[in-house]
């Protein structure tokens, strides 16, 4: 006979059947954050809670970003729609003006039932100006849309600005007494409330730093992780400008010459840089810790990327809009329960167009059709597995428009534009990309070859 309480335990338990064919979805971003992290092998930099997650999860060693700045790169991944067809090529511009009705990624999970929240940057998202507004946000994306506030450059501490007046999208830190007020300290303690007031039922929590952004801001603690002396500047050989063409010097020219930082400015905005990581990863762990305190950990998917990678003085360069590998490359860390290739590290080519389709896979629902990439699934459960021919990064500076693959062995960017020019590198024997191959005779079938390979495009790369 069933009961009232037989009953009940069946309905409790179907719910609970429910909630784990429904997983969670933790998508975790950091505002230019470059693989100087510790479990991409940086000998300084201390982030043991980005490190965990690696642990956990797949890294992957070869991932790379759609075009190397903030806005075009986050509605790429959140779209999963290359850049040319996003239109989206600078800050400041809503890929709704060109694609009113796209499903974004939130959108997709809140479309299907999900409870879609964000706190933070997600997409762009002007630093320091616009901290704590939600312009540029897409409302349509969530449930719930929160830009916690942040004192930002107005943090009481010690700090300097480290170039000469004049100087745009100048370096600057600040060393602050506590973590109070500052903008990712709120988006872990509103992303902690929210995750317990929706235990409940399926979510996908879109989570974003904005450190390690410029100014670094970072708790006095975290600057004394690092001390000054052990700072090592980028080792630039004298002529490593020369074999680079004109138009690519031309891309936000200031960021070249270390911004006309000496060597004393240098060492300290390295230690801003890291500093501004490790508080970044610390909110991060303070999450993680509340994640697994509320029994949520084994149904939550947690993605962890980088929106693009940032030089910190290879080849004399800062910050970011290069299409060369510091730029191009970005952090991307995936931890799905139960997959075999948990704990191990992704040598294969991937896209961030690949985040959109595999995120849904894993999570049973069916992506628009005009997806631009392919879902990384597999990569999860064989890491190892022959992957994509070519990952593809683009720019556009003024008149100048830069596009790069890279392969395997190689990198090839050809410029268009105050009179262009291309760039070969080999990663096997210039892993710093020093050597310019593209004039020599020696290159001749390997630049060919990669010029066939752009020129062909992504979807002829695909696996």
């Amino acid at each position: 006979m069933l009961t009232r309480r037989t009953f009940l335990a069946a309905g409790a338990a179907a719910a609970h059947a429910q909630r784990q064919s429904r997983p969670n979805v933790l998508f975790i971003a950091a505002d230019d954050m470059n693989t100087a992290l510790g479990c991409y092998g940086h000998p300084i930099v201390k982030t043991p809670n980005v490190d965990s997650l690696a642990r956990k999860g797949v890294r992957f060693d070869r991932a790379y970003c759609q075009f190397p700045l903030c806005g075009p790169s986050r509605a790429s991944l959140l779209t999963g729609l290359r850049p040319d067809t996003t239109q989206v090529l600078g800050n400041n511009i809503d890929f709704r003006d060109f694609h009113p009705k796209a499903v974004t990624l939130p959108q997709l999970f809140k479309n299907n039932g999900w409870f879609s929240a964000r706190e933070g940057k997600m997409y762009h998202m002007n630093v320091p100006g616009e901290v704590g507004t939600p312009k540029y946000q897409d409302e349509a994306s969530w449930n719930h849309s929160v830009s916690p506030q942040g004192l930002e450059n107005k943090t009481e501490g010690t700090g300097r600005k480290l170039n000469p007046p004049g100087v745009t999208f100048g370096m600057n830190w600040i060393s602050a007494a506590s973590p109070d007020g500052q903008a990712d300290t709120n988006a872990a303690d509103h992303a902690l409330a929210l995750l317990e007031a929706h235990r409940g039922q399926p979510f996908f929590l879109g989570l974003g730093f904005i450190r390690p952004h410029l100014p670094f801001v970072a708790p006095s603690r975290f600057y004394d992780m690092y001390k000054l002396d052990a700072m090592r500047p980028a080792n630039n050989p004298p002529d490593d400008l020369d074999d680079i063409p004109a138009a690519a010097k031309k891309v936000r020219p200031q960021l070249w010459n270390n911004m006309k930082m000496d060597e004393p400015r240098i060492r300290e905005a390295l230690r801003g840089y890291y500093a501004s990581t490790s508080f970044m990863d610390d909110q991060l762990g303070r999450v993680l810790s509340g994640l697994r305190q509320m029994g949520l950990e084994s149904n939550t998917i947690i993605v962890f990327w980088g929106d693009h990678g940032w030089n910190l003085g290879e080849h004399t360069r800062w910050q970011k809009m290069s299409i060369m590998e510091q730029s191009a490359r970005v952090p991307l860390i995936i931890s799905a329960p139960g997959r075999k290739g948990n704990g191990k590290a992704c040598r294969s080519l991937v896209e961030f167009v690949d985040v959109y389709p595999g995120i849904a896979e894993l999570c049973g629902l069916t992506p628009p059709p005009t997806l631009e990439g392919q879902s990384l699934v597999p990569l999860l459960d064989n890491p190892q597995r022959r992957w994509k021919k070519a990952a593809f990064t683009q720019l556009k500076y003024e008149d100048i428009t830069g596009r790069a693959i890279r392969t395997a062995r190689y990198r090839y960017i050809r410029w268009e534009g105050q009179g262009g020019g291309e760039e070969l590198y080999d990663h096997d024997r210039d892993p710093g990309e020093f050597t310019n191959l593209a004039s020599k005779a020696v290159a001749k079938a390997t630049l060919e070859e990669h010029r066939k390979i752009l020129d062909s495009g992504w979807r002829a790369a695909r696996a």
